[in-house]
């Protein structure tokens, strides 16, 4: 078979894809930190289909946390920016990865770093989503990815490997020390052992995917109002505090609202998500984690689609409903009407919908 020729939506011959031979492959998911998640379902996949593979990770090193304790992955490869100053240490870099004698090469992105190296790979079988016009000479085998959620599109690409979505949530293996964190740090903002906790992920660098501050303060007031015992933590990231805080001050009742005074890691954020009983929060890396960790989720969507969302009664979105929903666009002209006009008093009855439903 021509490399310059991608097979489209086609087995994988028998002779390269036996589980009895291949014994290692690698996939590229560079980023972001909530793709990286997603992509654990076809890693899993892949260990279930050849579970005498080494399975390798090109990522970048802020995703690299999101893969670490995971029994499927063998070795992460992750880009640091700030190490690779030159092109030439980029392409060594590269070249040293490539060049570990992959049988298989799972390329989910097509970015010019990743295609640096599955061009040095060599590998018998590299797989792709279908690809631009000139890009197609760096696969063997490319998929067109099926509609839906995000992780089986993902997984989709592994059809010609005779791999199928199932089902498989994204998985994130926190550790015993990571979760005692958690229960102290929960501890010494007031959470005690009859609060019920919910994350609230407020924040978001792009306005098309921010529910208003206001917003979200008129809704932990009503869910507070209805359910005293429930504390709100809310999660930012590095140069969003003062977003975070805007949202507690729209809050009448900040007794239950807890604004950290620091930022902790994305583990440990993961394993107070853990703690929580719900997650609410806007289309960003937590609601992803949330899943990975098993619990429920309610998510306020702007310019995305309902396909991040995982299909399981216990995940549930609201949108307003807007004509250019989803635009998945960074910046509107319109006043950003579908969040703005996304009143908190329905997404309170959506979400109360949503906690009956889960038992919350």
């Amino acid at each position: 078979m021509s490399s310059s020729t991608p097979v489209q939506n086609l087995p994988v011959s028998v002779q390269h894809a036996d589980p009895a031979t291949v014994r290692r492959i690698l996939v590229c998911q560079l980023r972001q930190i909530g793709d990286v998640l997603l992509a654990t379902p076809s890693i899993h996949l892949l260990k279930q289909r050849f579970p005498l593979a080494r399975i390798d990770v090109l990522t970048e090193k802020k995703c690299a946390p999101m893969l670490e304790n995971n029994p499927d992955v063998d070795t992460v490869w992750p880009i640091d920016r700030k190490q690779l100053t030159s092109l030439f240490k980029e392409i060594s870099f590269y070249w040293s990865v490539a060049r570990q004698g992959y049988d298989i090469v799972v390329d989910f992105q097509q970015l010019p770093r990743c295609r640096w190296v599955v061009a040095f790979s060599g590998a018998p079988v590299r797989l792709s989503y279908t690809p631009a016009w000139y890009n197609a000479w760096l696969f063997t085998h490319t998929v067109t990815p099926q509609d839906g959620y995000a992780a089986m599109a993902k997984a989709s690409v592994l059809r010609p490997l005779g791999i199928a979505w199932n089902g498989e949530k994204p998985r994130l293996y926190l550790t015993e020390p990571e979760r005692a964190f958690a229960a102290d740090y929960l501890a010494r903002y007031g959470v005690q052992e009859h609060h019920r906790l919910v994350t609230v992920d407020p924040t978001h660098r792009r306005a098309t995917r921010r529910w208003p501050a206001r917003h979200y303060g008129a809704l932990m007031a009503r869910m507070a109002e209805n359910h005293p015992d429930m504390r709100f933590l809310l999660l930012y990231g590095p140069g969003e505090r003062e977003e975070a805080g805007a949202v507690r001050d729209a809050c009448p009742c900040p007794e239950a609202v807890i604004l950290p005074d620091e930022i902790i890691s994305l583990r440990e954020m993961a394993a107070c998500i853990e703690r929580a009983v719900l997650h609410i929060g806007n289309c960003s890396a937590p609601r992803h984690i949330a899943v990975s960790v098993g619990t429920p989720t309610f998510t306020v969507l702007g310019a995305t689609s309902p396909a991040w969302t995982f299909p399981s009664a216990e995940h549930a979105q609201i949108a307003l409903g807007c004509d250019c929903q989803p635009c998945n666009r960074n910046s509107c002209e319109t006043g950003y009407t579908c969040l703005e006009g996304l009143e908190p008093e329905a997404v309170w009855l959506a979400v109360r919908e949503h906690m009956v439903h889960c038992g919350i």
